[in-house]
This record gives structure tokens, sequence and C-alpha cells, in this order.
């Protein structure tokens, strides 16, 4: 399966903003890319691209006083299959893992585990460990929060969203997150790409999604507290401990983002 995805991000600044983009393709996905995927902007400005400490591939950039337009346009291969359902996968005991994923396991800005351990426990304690657990997890959170755009806000953290039971799909991942570190089951967040592919399309505009990853069986295994259903064609650009971690951008001065597209299609024909 042929994906194209791509965005077109605008930013007004009164002056010199120097920004940290987190919007490339994840570098376990650059093997896929069948076209170049190259940040451009409008003005042509100096694209710096490094790599995070989680390992995610990132820009430096000064947008200029005025209308800066970031974007990109690629394609890329993908097997077309559901995210893989192991509902057989262990758990791991906290003792036993890897020294890389702990770090997995402790609270974040967004992510409160302090606040919601004993709510966790009251709420999961007797799910099966491992996969069941985390499925619990997902069941509980779909149902908890209910979707609206117009519930967005980016102070929101995972007991918020526990308490105002609204939100957009950033606050679905945080709530599971934080469940999940709190039944010491390493978890970390995740943005990117995900289509209306193999599913109804949605009436509203397409914008970037979040999800998680929790570490089962010896490896990173997704889940989807939103949707709460195997879906195709997740292009990951980036993970870390919450959505502090990976924004699509972090600015140092004041700008005002003016306009915003994200494309995501299916290659047919």
């Amino acid at each position: 399966m042929r994906i194209r995805a791509g965005y077109d991000i605008v930013y007004e600044c009164p002056q010199p903003t120097p920004m940290l983009l987190c919007l490339s393709v994840h570098p376990s996905r650059r093997a896929d890319l069948l076209t170049p995927h190259e940040i451009r902007t409008d003005p042509p400005i100096d694209v710096h691209p490094y790599r995070d400490g989680f390992g995610n591939d990132c820009s430096r950039i000064v947008a200029p006083p005025g209308r800066t337009s970031i974007r990109t346009l690629f394609e890329v291969e993908d097997p077309g299959t559901p995210d893989p359902v192991l509902p057989d996968l262990p758990q791991h005991a906290v003792e036993d893992l890897p020294d890389e994923v702990v770090v997995y396991l402790l609270g974040s800005r967004y992510c409160e585990t302090d606040r919601l351990s004993d709510t966790a426990w009251s709420l999961f304690g007797g799910a099966p460990l491992g996969w069941g657990r985390v499925q619990a997890i997902c069941d509980y959170v779909h149902d908890r929060i209910r979707f609206g755009y117009a519930d967005a806000r980016s102070t929101r953290t995972a007991a918020d969203a526990l308490e105002e039971r609204v939100g957009v799909c950033r606050d679905f991942a945080h709530l599971a997150v934080a469940f999940c570190r709190c039944m010491n089951i390493p978890a970390r967040y995740c943005t990117g790409y995900l289509g209306d592919i193999g599913v109804p399309l949605s009436p509203d505009p397409m914008d970037f999604s979040a999800w998680f990853q929790v570490y089962l069986g010896g490896d990173w295994r997704t889940f989807d507290a939103r949707h709460n259903r195997p879906r195709i064609g997740r292009i990951l650009m980036a993970y870390g401990r919450d959505a502090t971690d990976v924004p699509i951008a972090t600015t140092f001065g004041p700008c005002t983002l003016a306009g915003f597209t994200v494309i995501t299609d299916e290659v047919t024909g």
C-alpha cells in the first residue's frame, strides 16, 4: 500500500523566532519512504536537522518576521495490515525491564502517576496481567472520554481528562499512558499520521494523531485508546514521555498559528 502524507503549517511572527520542529518521519520508517522527505519553507530559510534524546529526527529553524510556511509531501510504503493484536503477550516484572525502558514507568508533565495510582489499581488491579490489562485500560479510557476538537486544551493533563471526561486524541493517550505506568507497564506517547484507511471517512479536517506504545513481551506494542480498534496506515513521527517531548513546534518567542493542513491518503490507481 502507498500512502501520501504531508502538511503545510503557517506561522506569523512579529520578530525572528527560533523554533524546534518535531515534524519528520521517525527513523524506523525511513526505509519505507518512496519519495524524498524534505522540510521546505516559504520564504526559504535554513533548516538544521538533529536527533533528540529519544531518537526522533527533529529540526531547528529561525522563522523571520511575517508569515512562514513549513511544508512537506511524501509517499511511503505501508504493509496495509491492521495493528497486531497479541493477547498472550506477558508483562515484565519491573526488575527485569531493560534500563532504557524504565523511564517510561515514571510520571511526567501530562501523566501524573502520583495522582492516578490509587484510581488505577482500584480500576485495573483485577485485570489480567499483560495485554489484557492494557486492553482493559483502553476500554475504560475510550468509554470515559468524549472526543471533540472544540474541547482541545493544551494544558489538560491525564488527571484533568479523567475528571472532565472530554478531550482530543492526546488526552486519550495521556490518560492511558498514565494508567499503564501506574500498573507497572512501561508506556510512551506517540505522534504521527493516521488517515481514514480501512474505516469510514471522517468529515473532520485531517490532523496529526496521538496513540501510545507499551513494552510487553520484549518489544513495544501499539495501542490507541481513542479509536480502540486496530487501524491501518500509522506513520510514526516521534515518541516520548508525553506531548511535552514531541510537540509539532516549540517556539521561543511570540507567534500565531495562521494555517494548518495535514494530508494522509492512500494512493490508488
